[in-house]
């Protein structure tokens, strides 16, 4: 199983920072994230990009129970 890393709005909607999906694939596992953390979830992952160690990734980037897959919502923010 991979493990999920999430950050920001998707730790807050997930009530948690990480977790272990199963998957082989980056597909596989956002949609068993989704199932497992809901709605809220869901509609923080549509905006955000999915990383795999450190890599930006696709939905077919394959992974392995080594891998991290990070969660990294938009971010906002700056100086006036």
């Amino acid at each position: 199983m991979a493990r999920l890393r999430l950050f920001g709005p998707a730790r807050e909607a997930a009530g948690t920072s990480d977790a272990l999906v199963p998957g082989s694939n980056v597909a596989a596992v956002v949609a068993g994230a989704r199932a497992q953390f809901g709605e809220p979830f869901s509609t923080v992952l549509d905006g955000s990009r999915l990383w795999v160690n450190g890599e930006e990734a696709d939905p077919d980037t394959p992974v392995g129970d080594a891998d991290e897959v990070a969660v990294i919502p938009p971010v906002s923010g700056g100086c006036a």
